[in-house]
């Protein structure tokens, strides 16, 4: 199975799994707004919602121009690289994971920035719409065909 996946899917598969056995939920390409594309959104037993960036070279990392848009989505911001990884290319005041296809371990913790009220219950409700979308595809791959009805896109429209 992981021989399958590229390198920075093993990172988000290794992370994923970590996250779980902290009480965390994950969503892995998840898109918060149009235009952005996070590799793992996650969130927490108590609502927290954590940005993880998976970062599988220096190449990878250096031509990652989004990455300071994700900050206004979320209350904590990681990068997940292997242990190859030159750690000293990342920005201070970010999360550091440590991650491979099968675990991962929080190096160094990111700074807490809340998300407003607002933000954090639109976006709690289109990860969880998000997520049982896909849970729903995996079951019936062809939504709708069959029925006639049109599947709504990743936004809601």
């Amino acid at each position: 199975m992981t021989a399958d996946l590229q390198p920075g899917q093993k990172l988000a598969r290794g992370v994923a799994r970590y996250l779980l056995s902290l009480g965390y939920v994950s969503v892995e390409e998840f898109v918060p707004a149009r235009g952005l594309r996070v590799d793992v959104m996650a969130l927490g037993p108590k609502g927290e919602i954590w940005v993880i960036e998976c970062k599988s070279s220096r190449a990878d990392f250096q031509s990652d121009s989004k990455w300071q848009g994700y900050l206004e989505w979320c209350d904590r911001y990681f990068w997940a690289v292997d242990t190859e990884f030159p750690t000293d290319l990342l920005p201070e005041g970010t999360g550091l994971i440590i991650a491979d296809a099968y675990d991962a371990e929080v190096i160094r913790m990111a700074p807490e920035d809340k998300l407003a009220a607002a933000r954090r219950k639109k976006l709690t409700l289109k990860i969880a719409r998000d997520a049982a979308r896909r849970l729903h595809c995996l079951r019936d791959p062809r939504p709708g065909q069959d029925s006639g009805l049109i599947m709504r896109g990743n936004d809601g429209a």
